[in-house]
């Protein structure tokens, strides 16, 4: 709203410093201080509120140091990490941007299956919440609208620039198409197009191309988010890696939409998302302040309501920026976690059927929980998993010049 108004003011009543609104960079930097000041400041009335609505945290024992003390903790407090993200979003960002309009939509669609699941959660006194198929039936809801946006939209293109030719303008061009190419890291020649995998179809395969990429689509938001979910397990977890993965995709966002960023890391050119770098500012704003009320020992959960939701934008912000074949290494904490329970269940039945005993591969599952039953406290397995997180997103940033 604010980059509205600004530029009318800049371009009718010729207000000095009023053009400072138009600079991706200026409402990166105002989204992210707005952002974290929203989430520290109301974040502890938000808090305050969920005490008095009684919105608190079920523990189930399972034999953990320091669960039974974190009963009753507040619940929900995804909702801060949403509304320090939508605010400043709605005040700095264009709203007519079909990138932003997604993450916006992802926002509150996976905010409120998140939302629905904690209220059954809390005002149910059910334990399970939201029945799982419904949850997966929301994912892949997301899933098709996104992928059919992403795919059908004429606003969504890449740049396909004449070899030995630079293109420098920044509007619409005759070289700007649709395209289901994507990034694979690391390699030189390095974009593979999803219309390879229907090659074999035929002349004329390419326009079906989206049987493919939307079930991609679909299946990778809903691992992420899922992902993200079960890496929610203690204080400050979650929110930190995170907040790494999203510092990282702002920074895919911002080279890929800069036209000469792009020219010069010679990477995929894609007209408008650098418009994301605004969203990705806030929605990272909104992740650390939130830390500032859930490191150890935390005064308020995210709930599902955040990390469903924090899952789901990850995931979209990584397919708009075609850079979803990084994921298993920038995501690579939500990965082990998510294979951390795949494994445990896995063999526990193997064992149960073979040997009519159900046997480990951890002491508990997901990850985090094992290291904790081996008697780390939390806050060290926090701040260690924070660290490979981070050399995760740096070893992602270099595959921009390494290949």
């Amino acid at each position: 709203m604010l980059y509205y108004l600004f530029q009318y003011l800049d371009s009718i009543l010729k207000i000095p410093g009023a053009g400072v609104f138009q600079y991706i960079t200026f409402r990166s930097g105002m989204a992210v201080i707005f952002s974290l000041l929203f989430s520290i400041i109301y974040g502890k009335r938000i808090i305050r509120f969920l005490y008095r609505m009684q919105v608190g945290e079920t523990v189930r024992d399972l034999g953990l140091e320091g669960q039974k003390e974190k009963a009753g903790t507040p619940t929900m407090g995804g909702v801060i990490i949403i509304l320090a993200t939508l605010i400043p979003v709605l005040l700095f960002a264009k709203l007519d941007n079909v990138y932003v309009l997604l993450l916006i939509l992802t926002t509150l669609w996976m905010g409120a299956i998140g939302f629905l699941d904690d209220y059954i959660k809390v005002f149910k006194k059910d334990k399970d919440g939201l029945k799982g198929r419904f949850k997966v039936v929301g994912q892949v809801g997301l899933g098709l609208i996104v992928g059919s946006v992403l795919y059908f939209s004429p606003s969504v293109t890449v740049r396909d620039t004449p070899a030995n030719q630079v293109i420098v303008e920044s509007t619409v061009s005759k070289y700007d198409v649709k395209s289901t190419a994507t990034t694979i890291p690391f390699f030189k020649d390095n974009e593979f197009d999803y219309n390879m995998l229907i090659s074999w179809m035929g002349e004329g395969a390419e326009k079906y191309a989206w049987l493919v990429f939307i079930p991609i689509v679909i299946f990778i938001i809903t691992a992420v988010s899922n992902g993200a979910n079960l890496t929610d397990g203690i204080d400050g977890l979650a929110a930190g890696t995170s907040a790494i993965s999203t510092f990282v995709l702002g920074i895919f966002a911002f080279v890929s939409g800069n036209v000469i960023f792009s020219n010069y890391l010679n990477i995929m050119y894609i007209p408008n998302s650098g418009e994301m770098t605004v969203f990705i500012s806030a929605f990272m704003g909104a992740l650390i302040g939130f830390l500032w009320y859930n490191t150890y020992p935390a005064q308020v959960f995210m709930g599902d309501t955040g990390s469903l939701t924090i899952g789901g934008i990850i995931a979209v912000m990584a397919i708009a920026v075609r850079k979803e074949l990084l994921i298993p290494v920038l995501c690579g904490i939500f990965l082990i976690e998510n294979l951390s329970v795949v494994m445990q269940v896995s063999y526990f039945k193997y064992t149960k059927k073979k040997y009519g005993e159900g046997r480990r591969i951890f002491l508990m599952s997901p990850l985090h929980h094992h290291f904790q039953k081996k008697g780390y406290h939390e806050s060290k397995i926090v701040t260690r998993f924070w660290i490979i997180a981070i050399l995760l997103g740096v070893f992602c940033l270099v595959s921009l010049k390494l290949r």
